[in-house]
């Protein structure tokens, strides 16, 4: 049985945008994340390494990195014609992404609209009605086939903290209510703790749903004044809310060995939201650390 294949992503080195003085270059990152010993990475947002597929993959490949998969944001709940609007978005991701040889790509649902440029007051539903419900589920099973159709790309949905998909009983019904021939889900192990859910559940549950993982920490004592309080995600994440292991929740071993049962060669990509970076050096320290937490788990993993 082939073992989960371990990665590590842009957001690890705090970068959440194409461009931002804050975050490090893209060649920084390409570097460090070679020298840190990984092979597989993510393209992180759109642009972020470039937007001419060739050129990308040949910075790619200048670092012997390979590619696992590409990321986008939709709001597919906003109406039966959804789809088309963000197909525009979307078309020039997966084409990237497919470009370099992936076959994932990761869609986030859209975050929850504060006011003060984010930072503010919930300003937009929490949560979705019926009707957005049904669209939800019905776009995103006609973007899975295009994806599929069109590019060879598999949809791996992402639940994350602050959109209306994060709890166990939302994403235990988007997987429920979709076709698993064009929608399966990216398991972000910290975005899930976020809510209390219980990840190995998750993946005992719904088994080969369980398409591609992102393995991040949640710390919980934090996490508690962060929900008690209603701290912004964006603020939570300033003050540290997401951790590298050990320090946090979940632990990695069994949703590894678990999830790789019924997937086998699961990519399984380290993610730790750390914008904006305090310090530049520090992601590949981390990096090298969290490697190594991950070798001494136990679990049979392949990081080429």
């Amino acid at each position: 049985m082939s073992a989960p294949r371990i990665g590590i992503a842009p957001d690890s080195w705090g970068v959440w945008n194409a461009v931002d003085p804050k975050q490090p270059d893209s060649e920084l990152y390409l570097r460090e994340v070679s020298e840190a010993g990984y092979t597989w990475t993510e393209l992180g947002p759109y642009g972020y390494l470039g937007i001419d597929p060739e050129l990308v993959a040949e910075r790619i490949a200048m670092h012997n990195l390979k590619v696992s998969g590409g990321t986008v944001f939709t709001g597919l709940h906003k109406g039966k014609d959804a789809l088309d609007e963000y197909w525009e978005a979307v078309a020039p991701v997966a084409k990237m992404t497919a470009a370099q040889g992936a076959s994932h790509l990761i869609v986030i649902p859209e975050m929850w609209t504060r006011a003060n440029e984010g930072t503010g007051e919930v300003t937009s539903p929490r949560t979705y009605n019926e009707l957005e419900w049904a669209n939800l589920t019905k776009n995103h099973n006609e973007l899975g086939k295009r994806l599929l159709e069109e590019f060879g790309l598999h949809q791996q949905f992402h639940s994350h903290a602050e959109t209306p998909i994060g709890s166990y009983r939302e994403v235990s019904r988007l997987l429920n209510d979709t076709d698993a021939q064009f929608l399966n889900l990216c398991l972000d192990t910290g975005h899930f703790a976020y809510y209390y859910g219980d990840n190995v559940r998750l993946v005992r549950e719904f088994k080969e749903r369980i398409g591609y993982l992102h393995l991040k920490q949640v710390e919980p004592d934090l996490l508690a004044d962060v929900l008690k309080n209603s701290i912004t995600f964006v603020d939570a994440v300033q003050q540290g809310i997401m951790v590298e292991p050990p320090y946090g929740v979940p632990e990695y071993g069994d949703i590894l060995a678990e999830a790789n049962k019924y997937v086998p060669g699961i990519f399984a990509i380290i993610e730790q939201d750390m914008y904006p970076l305090k310090d530049f050096t520090e992601p590949k320290q981390i990096a090298i650390r969290t490697k190594s937490y991950i070798e001494k788990l136990g679990v049979p993993v392949q990081f080429k």
